[in-house]
């Protein structure tokens, strides 16, 4: 029975698995990797502890499973990037996380250019995407070495190659999204033209080998974590949607093989590319979902994400709550947004506010949820979940009664590891008439949420909570 190292490297930790043939999950283990969030925006990662916590996550889930691997592959955070040197692999920068938000000037610089990198990416000028970043660190930082995405390092600390992923790369606003290839015109805007840039390869290469783990094995089927989390999720075919609650909310719907761009603010990226066809997505993003409760943990509003559902109040009492901790993203783009509480009085407390913080990421969820529809011109009819935050009832409750929709909660916490491995296994198999849905574990939801709420009661809260949303140009 063969075996598969899938190991999802996400803004909080690094979690691997030891998945085999039938799906089963066979050795797990978790590593804690610590983001330092600052005044100023800036959200970094050290690069050699984010390192260490996939070496010893990865071996720690091999000595559980109690067997040798035949794969490894790797879920990566998409828009986090680094310096580093690529002839000794030594970092020359700690890592700007996707929610860094110091590159805010230079997308202001390139404003002009707004529509175009829109069109010919489908994405939006916003620093949450790669291109911002990397241009910050050679403005700010190094002019030395390489400027890569965070996967890049990390697969040449395993492998030595120098390569990254379609999903990847298309989510760097620096990849045309027909070609899905380096674009010059793209480079040039951001002043990195001259930059030696890895190559990228498909979701179903292997692109090297790795004593990492042990005995020589074989590196394959990479790609970004919320695409991985749509494959682990079953979401293959279009219209099909997920979400994902970690560090942010991710919501993504497939959409088929013809790329196009969002008419209503979303982005639009590869899904994954196998046997030289490429999926594409389109996606929304709440910038603070798990990262605004572990604020909530820090005012010591609550002890712990398991205690959500028993401090939060049975009503908020009006209070509403914007949480854009880390700036707002589909459909507004204020990357200089912050949090906005309002409606409160001397009768308001902390569990009003801490649910006001779940029904505001709720909130913008539903937002989303509309969006695609829209762009769909077909509302969706169900929304698939996973992630830590699925746990807290309260907060699905309020996805559902919001986006007045069944929320169908995936069964575990490891949609993103299954969706890596399914991937895996297809680059194990380099038949042309393998399908990925037959490499995709089958699952039944551990909970569905049907809406509570009548249609005019969420309108009307959603209403009242657009109202309070800030708005202005960044």
């Amino acid at each position: 029975m063969s075996c598969v190292l899938a190991i999802d490297q996400g803004t909080s930790g690094t979690k691997a698995a030891v998945v085999d043939s039938d799906g089963c999950i066979r050795g797990l283990a978790e590593r804690p990797v610590a983001p330092d969030y600052r005044a100023d925006g800036a959200v970094e990662q050290d690069p050699m502890a984010l390192l260490e916590s996939v070496l010893a996550a990865g071996r720690a889930a091999i000595a559980q499973a109690g067997c040798e691997v035949d794969i490894v592959t790797l879920a990566n955070q998409g828009e986090t990037v680094l310096a580093w040197d690529p002839e000794t692999g030594a970092p020359m920068s700690r890592m700007i996380v996707w929610q860094d938000r110091r590159a805010a000037s230079i997308c202001t610089e390139l404003a002009g250019k707004r529509e175009r990198l829109a069109e010919k990416t489908g994405l939006m000028l916003d620093p949450y995407f790669s291109a911002p970043k990397l241009a910050w660190l050679r403005r700010h930082v190094t002019r030395d070495g390489v400027v890569t995405t965070s996967d890049a390092w990390l697969i040449h600390q395993l492998t030595g190659a120098f390569v990254t992923d379609v999903t990847t790369a298309s989510r760097s606003a620096l990849c045309g999204l027909d070609t899905l290839a380096w674009d010059r015109e793209l480079l040039d805007w951001f002043g990195l033209a001259d930059e030696r840039l890895p190559e990228i390869v498909a979701c179903d290469e292997i692109v090297g080998e790795t004593t990492a783990f042990g005995r020589p094995t074989p590196v394959g089927g990479l790609v970004v974590d919320q695409q991985a989390a749509l494959i682990g999720q079953s979401c293959l075919a279009p219209g099909e949607a997920k979400c994902t609650f970690g560090t942010g909310a991710f919501l993504l719907a497939q959409i088929g093989e013809t790329p196009r761009g969002s008419r209503h603010g979303l982005t639009t990226s590869a899904a994954w590319q196998l046997r030289e066809r490429s999926s594409y997505c389109v996606d929304g993003q709440v910038y603070t979902a798990a990262s605004a409760i572990r604020w909530l943990i820090e005012l010591g509003w609550i002890e712990s994400a398991a205690e959500l559902d028993r401090v939060a109040a049975a009503d908020s009492e009006g209070a509403l709550c914007v949480p854009s901790f880390a700036g707002l993203a589909a459909p507004w783009w204020q990357s200089q947004a912050r949090a906005q509480f309002t409606g409160m009085n001397l009768a308001t407390g902390a569990p009003h506010l801490v649910l006001a913080v779940l029904e505001g990421i709720a909130a913008q969820v539903a937002e989303l949820v509309d969006l695609i529809g829209a762009d769909f011109e077909q509302p969706l009819t169900r929304l698939r979940v996973d992630g830590g935050l699925t746990q807290s009832r309260r907060l699905m409750q309020a996805a559902a009664d919001l986006c007045q929709l069944p929320i169908e909660v995936y069964p575990d916490a490891h949609a993103t590891p299954l969706g890596a491995a399914a991937l895996a296994r297809m680059a194990m198999n380099p038949d042309q008439e393998a399908r990925l849905a037959d490499a995709v574990v089958a699952w039944q939801p551990s909970a569905v949420y049907e809406p509570a709420w009548s249609p005019d009661r969420a309108a009307t809260f959603r209403e009242g909570w657009r109202r309070q949303i800030p708005v202005g140009d960044d």
